[in-house]
Protein backbone atom coordinates (compact mmCIF):
# COMPACT_ATOMS: atom_id res chain seq x y z
CA UNK A 1 0.00 0.00 0.00
CA UNK A 2 1.24 3.12 -0.93
CA UNK A 3 -0.05 6.83 -0.50
CA UNK A 4 -0.19 8.68 -4.10
CA UNK A 5 1.92 11.52 -4.73
CA UNK A 6 -1.27 13.92 -5.17
CA UNK A 7 -3.02 13.60 -1.96
CA UNK A 8 -2.28 13.80 1.53
CA UNK A 9 -1.57 10.85 3.57
CA UNK A 10 -4.80 11.00 5.50
CA UNK A 11 -6.99 11.04 2.92
CA UNK A 12 -6.50 8.49 0.40
CA UNK A 13 -4.97 5.83 -0.33
CA UNK A 14 -3.83 3.78 -3.09
CA UNK A 15 -4.90 0.19 -3.06
CA UNK A 16 -2.02 -2.03 -4.41
CA UNK A 17 -1.40 -6.03 -4.85
CA UNK A 18 -3.22 -8.27 -6.96
CA UNK A 19 -4.44 -5.37 -8.92
CA UNK A 20 -0.95 -3.49 -9.09
CA UNK A 21 -1.79 -1.20 -11.64
CA UNK A 22 -5.75 -0.51 -10.83
CA UNK A 23 -6.11 3.22 -10.17
CA UNK A 24 -8.95 2.54 -7.45
CA UNK A 25 -8.71 5.22 -4.93
CA UNK A 26 -10.72 5.68 -1.62
CA UNK A 27 -11.35 8.65 0.57
CA UNK A 28 -11.03 8.37 4.14
CA UNK A 29 -12.42 11.41 4.73
CA UNK A 30 -15.74 10.78 3.24
CA UNK A 31 -16.05 7.08 3.09
CA UNK A 32 -18.83 4.59 2.17
CA UNK A 33 -19.57 1.20 1.76
CA UNK A 34 -21.75 -0.15 -1.22
CA UNK A 35 -25.31 -0.97 0.21
CA UNK A 36 -26.20 -4.64 1.14
CA UNK A 37 -29.01 -6.27 3.14
CA UNK A 38 -28.59 -8.08 6.12
CA UNK A 39 -30.27 -11.20 4.90
CA UNK A 40 -27.84 -11.22 1.94
CA UNK A 41 -24.76 -11.59 4.13
CA UNK A 42 -26.58 -14.70 5.66
CA UNK A 43 -27.20 -16.26 2.98
CA UNK A 44 -24.02 -16.19 1.51
CA UNK A 45 -22.53 -17.25 4.36
CA UNK A 46 -25.24 -20.31 4.91
CA UNK A 47 -25.18 -21.32 1.34
CA UNK A 48 -21.27 -21.58 1.01
CA UNK A 49 -21.09 -23.90 4.24
CA UNK A 50 -23.25 -25.80 3.40
CA UNK A 51 -22.35 -26.40 -0.25
CA UNK A 52 -19.08 -27.57 1.39
CA UNK A 53 -20.82 -29.97 3.51
CA UNK A 54 -22.49 -31.39 0.78
CA UNK A 55 -19.11 -31.61 -1.06
CA UNK A 56 -16.85 -33.22 1.47
CA UNK A 57 -19.66 -35.41 2.92
CA UNK A 58 -17.27 -37.94 0.81
CA UNK A 59 -13.82 -36.77 1.08
CA UNK A 60 -10.44 -38.43 -0.26
CA UNK A 61 -8.54 -37.54 2.63
CA UNK A 62 -10.14 -35.76 6.11
CA UNK A 63 -7.40 -34.62 8.81
CA UNK A 64 -8.65 -34.46 12.13
CA UNK A 65 -6.58 -31.35 13.69
CA UNK A 66 -5.45 -28.14 12.22
CA UNK A 67 -1.88 -28.11 14.37
CA UNK A 68 1.31 -28.01 12.64
CA UNK A 69 1.63 -31.86 11.69
CA UNK A 70 -1.84 -31.52 9.93
CA UNK A 71 -1.72 -28.47 8.44
CA UNK A 72 1.91 -29.33 6.52
CA UNK A 73 -0.23 -32.61 6.11
CA UNK A 74 -2.63 -30.91 4.32
CA UNK A 75 -0.31 -28.80 2.25
CA UNK A 76 1.66 -32.00 0.94
CA UNK A 77 -1.44 -33.58 -0.05
CA UNK A 78 -3.04 -30.30 -1.68
CA UNK A 79 -0.12 -30.63 -4.33
CA UNK A 80 -2.30 -33.07 -6.19
CA UNK A 81 -5.36 -31.41 -7.39
CA UNK A 82 -7.43 -34.46 -7.90
CA UNK A 83 -7.88 -34.77 -4.35
CA UNK A 84 -10.69 -33.76 -2.16
CA UNK A 85 -9.33 -32.80 1.42
CA UNK A 86 -11.38 -31.51 4.44
CA UNK A 87 -9.98 -30.54 7.65
CA UNK A 88 -11.68 -30.66 11.04
CA UNK A 89 -10.43 -28.49 14.07
CA UNK A 90 -12.07 -28.42 17.13
CA UNK A 91 -10.46 -24.64 18.05
CA UNK A 92 -12.07 -21.58 16.54
CA UNK A 93 -8.24 -20.81 15.61
CA UNK A 94 -6.74 -23.16 13.79
CA UNK A 95 -2.78 -23.79 14.40
CA UNK A 96 -2.58 -25.95 17.71
CA UNK A 97 0.37 -25.27 19.59
CA UNK A 98 2.04 -23.31 17.19
CA UNK A 99 1.05 -19.87 17.75
CA UNK A 100 3.91 -19.65 20.07
CA UNK A 101 7.61 -21.10 20.09
CA UNK A 102 7.37 -22.43 23.73
CA UNK A 103 5.91 -21.24 27.10
CA UNK A 104 4.92 -17.34 26.37
CA UNK A 105 8.13 -16.68 23.70
CA UNK A 106 7.08 -16.04 20.36
CA UNK A 107 10.13 -17.55 18.32
CA UNK A 108 10.27 -20.92 16.98
CA UNK A 109 13.00 -22.69 16.77
CA UNK A 110 13.13 -25.44 13.67
CA UNK A 111 16.26 -27.83 13.64
CA UNK A 112 17.82 -28.40 10.26
CA UNK A 113 17.06 -30.30 7.53
CA UNK A 114 13.37 -29.17 7.99
CA UNK A 115 14.24 -25.95 6.97
CA UNK A 116 13.66 -27.09 3.65
CA UNK A 117 10.00 -27.17 4.08
CA UNK A 118 9.95 -23.39 5.26
CA UNK A 119 11.99 -22.37 2.07
CA UNK A 120 9.11 -24.16 0.25
CA UNK A 121 6.11 -22.37 1.87
CA UNK A 122 8.64 -19.29 1.79
CA UNK A 123 9.03 -18.79 5.71
CA UNK A 124 11.76 -16.62 6.37
CA UNK A 125 14.39 -17.70 9.62
CA UNK A 126 17.52 -16.74 10.44
CA UNK A 127 20.32 -19.27 10.34
CA UNK A 128 21.83 -20.47 13.33
CA UNK A 129 24.37 -23.29 11.82
CA UNK A 130 21.78 -26.33 12.78
CA UNK A 131 18.90 -24.88 13.17
CA UNK A 132 16.82 -21.70 12.04
CA UNK A 133 14.53 -19.50 14.05
CA UNK A 134 11.90 -17.93 13.00
CA UNK A 135 11.14 -14.41 14.91
CA UNK A 136 7.75 -15.64 15.65
CA UNK A 137 5.82 -18.81 15.55
CA UNK A 138 2.60 -17.16 14.38
CA UNK A 139 4.50 -16.19 11.60
CA UNK A 140 4.80 -19.82 10.42
CA UNK A 141 1.51 -20.90 11.49
CA UNK A 142 -0.71 -17.40 9.97
CA UNK A 143 1.62 -18.78 6.47
CA UNK A 144 0.68 -22.37 6.04
CA UNK A 145 -2.75 -21.54 7.29
CA UNK A 146 -3.32 -18.90 4.43
CA UNK A 147 -1.73 -20.83 2.01
CA UNK A 148 -3.39 -24.05 2.60
CA UNK A 149 -6.65 -22.57 2.40
CA UNK A 150 -5.84 -20.87 -0.70
CA UNK A 151 -5.87 -24.34 -2.33
CA UNK A 152 -9.22 -24.99 -3.87
CA UNK A 153 -9.41 -28.99 -3.14
CA UNK A 154 -8.99 -28.47 0.76
CA UNK A 155 -11.69 -26.94 2.95
CA UNK A 156 -11.21 -26.32 6.85
CA UNK A 157 -14.26 -26.84 9.18
CA UNK A 158 -13.34 -25.14 12.53
CA UNK A 159 -15.11 -25.11 15.97
CA UNK A 160 -15.70 -28.41 14.96
CA UNK A 161 -14.70 -32.04 16.87
CA UNK A 162 -14.80 -35.47 16.02
CA UNK A 163 -16.12 -37.32 18.55
CA UNK A 164 -15.83 -41.22 16.91
CA UNK A 165 -14.66 -42.64 13.81
CA UNK A 166 -16.41 -44.97 11.32
CA UNK A 167 -15.17 -48.14 11.12
CA UNK A 168 -16.33 -51.11 8.91
CA UNK A 169 -14.47 -54.36 9.58
CA UNK A 170 -11.33 -53.46 11.37
CA UNK A 171 -11.07 -50.43 8.29
CA UNK A 172 -11.48 -46.66 9.66
CA UNK A 173 -13.73 -45.28 6.91
CA UNK A 174 -14.65 -41.88 7.72
CA UNK A 175 -15.15 -39.89 10.89
CA UNK A 176 -17.78 -38.43 13.22
CA UNK A 177 -18.04 -35.00 13.56
CA UNK A 178 -20.41 -32.31 15.68
CA UNK A 179 -20.09 -28.77 16.82
CA UNK A 180 -17.21 -28.14 19.53
CA UNK A 181 -19.26 -26.55 21.97
CA UNK A 182 -21.68 -29.50 21.61
CA UNK A 183 -19.03 -32.27 21.86
CA UNK A 184 -18.31 -30.39 24.96
CA UNK A 185 -21.02 -29.94 26.69
CA UNK A 186 -22.81 -33.25 26.12
CA UNK A 187 -23.73 -34.02 29.79
CA UNK A 188 -25.20 -30.48 30.17
CA UNK A 189 -27.86 -30.61 27.68
CA UNK A 190 -30.40 -33.62 26.14
CA UNK A 191 -28.58 -35.56 23.43
CA UNK A 192 -27.65 -34.14 20.12
CA UNK A 193 -27.05 -36.70 16.88
CA UNK A 194 -23.58 -36.06 15.45
CA UNK A 195 -22.58 -35.90 11.54
CA UNK A 196 -20.37 -37.75 9.12
CA UNK A 197 -18.01 -37.80 6.91
CA UNK A 198 -16.92 -40.75 4.64
CA UNK A 199 -13.69 -40.81 3.94
CA UNK A 200 -10.64 -43.18 2.27
CA UNK A 201 -8.42 -42.29 4.73
CA UNK A 202 -7.86 -40.50 8.09
CA UNK A 203 -5.50 -38.92 9.13
CA UNK A 204 -4.95 -38.14 13.02
CA UNK A 205 -3.10 -35.14 14.03
CA UNK A 206 -5.17 -34.52 17.60
CA UNK A 207 -1.69 -33.56 19.50
CA UNK A 208 -0.37 -35.03 22.61
CA UNK A 209 -3.06 -36.20 25.56
CA UNK A 210 -5.07 -33.54 26.96
CA UNK A 211 -9.30 -32.35 27.13
CA UNK A 212 -9.14 -33.30 23.20
CA UNK A 213 -5.69 -34.12 22.33
CA UNK A 214 -4.68 -38.25 21.19
CA UNK A 215 -8.51 -38.73 20.62
CA UNK A 216 -7.81 -40.62 17.58
CA UNK A 217 -5.59 -43.39 18.72
CA UNK A 218 -7.58 -43.33 22.37
CA UNK A 219 -10.39 -44.42 20.30
CA UNK A 220 -8.68 -47.08 18.79
CA UNK A 221 -7.77 -48.60 21.90
CA UNK A 222 -11.24 -48.64 23.48
CA UNK A 223 -12.44 -50.73 20.63
CA UNK A 224 -9.67 -52.51 20.53
CA UNK A 225 -7.80 -51.89 17.14
CA UNK A 226 -4.74 -50.78 19.08
CA UNK A 227 -3.49 -53.12 22.01
CA UNK A 228 -1.38 -50.64 23.61
CA UNK A 229 -1.18 -46.74 24.61
CA UNK A 230 1.59 -45.75 26.19
CA UNK A 231 1.60 -42.72 26.56
CA UNK A 232 4.27 -39.57 25.21
CA UNK A 233 7.72 -40.13 27.38
CA UNK A 234 9.32 -37.60 29.11
CA UNK A 235 11.45 -34.70 27.19
CA UNK A 236 14.29 -35.41 25.06
CA UNK A 237 14.47 -33.14 21.91
CA UNK A 238 17.13 -34.88 20.09
CA UNK A 239 15.56 -38.52 20.08
CA UNK A 240 12.11 -37.28 20.03
CA UNK A 241 11.80 -35.63 16.75
CA UNK A 242 13.18 -38.45 15.01
CA UNK A 243 11.15 -40.85 16.16
CA UNK A 244 7.77 -39.17 15.90
CA UNK A 245 9.00 -38.75 12.16
CA UNK A 246 10.11 -42.61 12.18
CA UNK A 247 6.72 -43.92 13.60
CA UNK A 248 4.07 -41.31 11.29
CA UNK A 249 2.12 -44.44 9.49
CA UNK A 250 -1.13 -45.77 8.79
CA UNK A 251 -1.69 -47.61 12.33
CA UNK A 252 -4.51 -49.65 10.89
CA UNK A 253 -5.87 -49.57 8.06
CA UNK A 254 -7.49 -46.43 6.53
CA UNK A 255 -6.00 -44.43 9.64
CA UNK A 256 -2.83 -42.59 9.46
CA UNK A 257 -1.21 -40.82 12.72
CA UNK A 258 1.35 -38.03 12.52
CA UNK A 259 2.75 -35.49 14.92
CA UNK A 260 2.67 -35.72 18.69
CA UNK A 261 -0.05 -38.46 18.89
CA UNK A 262 2.78 -40.36 17.71
CA UNK A 263 4.70 -39.85 20.82
CA UNK A 264 1.19 -40.96 22.76
CA UNK A 265 0.92 -44.40 20.69
CA UNK A 266 4.49 -45.40 20.55
CA UNK A 267 6.33 -43.73 24.14
CA UNK A 268 8.13 -41.67 22.03
CA UNK A 269 9.74 -38.55 24.17
CA UNK A 270 8.00 -35.42 24.14
CA UNK A 271 10.18 -32.77 21.94
CA UNK A 272 9.70 -29.54 24.01
CA UNK A 273 9.54 -26.14 21.88
CA UNK A 274 11.16 -27.42 18.72
CA UNK A 275 8.98 -28.14 15.56
CA UNK A 276 10.69 -29.67 12.64
CA UNK A 277 9.18 -32.56 13.12
CA UNK A 278 5.79 -31.62 12.89
CA UNK A 279 6.25 -30.39 9.66
CA UNK A 280 8.09 -33.47 8.28
CA UNK A 281 5.84 -35.84 10.19
CA UNK A 282 2.69 -34.08 8.50
CA UNK A 283 4.79 -34.12 4.97
CA UNK A 284 5.32 -38.07 5.53
CA UNK A 285 1.76 -38.73 6.57
CA UNK A 286 0.67 -37.32 3.48
CA UNK A 287 2.94 -39.66 1.63
CA UNK A 288 1.48 -42.41 3.64
CA UNK A 289 -1.84 -41.63 2.83
CA UNK A 290 -1.19 -41.54 -0.82
CA UNK A 291 0.64 -44.88 -0.54
CA UNK A 292 -2.99 -45.57 0.90
CA UNK A 293 -4.94 -43.90 -2.00
CA UNK A 294 -2.72 -46.14 -4.27
CA UNK A 295 -0.92 -42.71 -5.51
CA UNK A 296 2.75 -42.13 -6.50
CA UNK A 297 4.37 -41.17 -2.71
CA UNK A 298 7.89 -40.83 -1.71
CA UNK A 299 8.18 -43.34 1.01
CA UNK A 300 11.14 -46.21 0.19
Amino acid sequence: MTITSTQTATSVLHLSGNQADSADQYNLADFHFAPIRESIVAREMVKRYMEDMLEYAESDVVIVGAGSAGLSCAWELSKNPNLKIAIIEQSVSPGGGAWLGGQLFSAMVVRKPAHKFLDEVEVPYEDCGDYVVIKHAALFTSTVLSKVLQRPNVKLFNATAVEDLIVRNGTVAGVVTNWALVALNHDTQSCMDPNVIEAKVVVSSCGHDGPMGATGVKRLQSIGLVKKLPGMSCLDMNAAEDKVVEYTREVVPGMIVTGMEVAELDGAPRMGPTFGAMFISGQKAAHCALKALGLPHKLN
